[in-house]
């Protein structure tokens, strides 16, 4: 079992930047495949960021080279610095963790994360 708690949300100006922490509980936490994923109001959830359980990263296109994800393990804990930042952005964020361990993903959709956390907002005013 994985447990998820997200911090780090807020509201920034057009531009700014946030780091997005998701700490995880679980002594196994290395050994999992993790995602950021965000929801706009009243659409659906989409992928944001990946890093595989060892180290491997891909982010979406509409976040390349604007957001980043890292992980410490020894602080079990995973990452999403968010630079640029624009009002389309906005959002709750959740970070996720795959099904299985020492999985590496090659698709990203939510089905493919089993363990969520609660979410925290991140609203970008213009």
């Amino acid at each position: 079992q994985v447990q998820l708690v997200e911090s780090g949300g807020g509201l920034v100006q057009t531009g700014g930047s946030l780091r997005l922490s998701c700490a995880a509980s679980g002594r196994t936490f290395s050994s999992y495949s993790m995602g950021w994923f965000r929801q706009p109001p009243g659409k659906e959830r989409d992928f944001v960021a990946y890093i595989s359980w060892n180290g491997r990263t891909y982010h979406a296109d509409s976040v390349k080279g604007r957001f980043t994800i890292s992980k410490n393990n020894a602080k079990n804990t995973v990452y999403l610095q968010m630079n640029s930042l624009k009002p389309e952005d906005t959002a709750v964020y959740y970070c996720a963790a795959g099904r299985a361990p020492y999985t590496d993903y090659v698709t990203y959709a939510p089905s493919a994360f089993n363990y969520w956390g609660q979410g925290t907002q991140v609203t970008v005013s213009s």
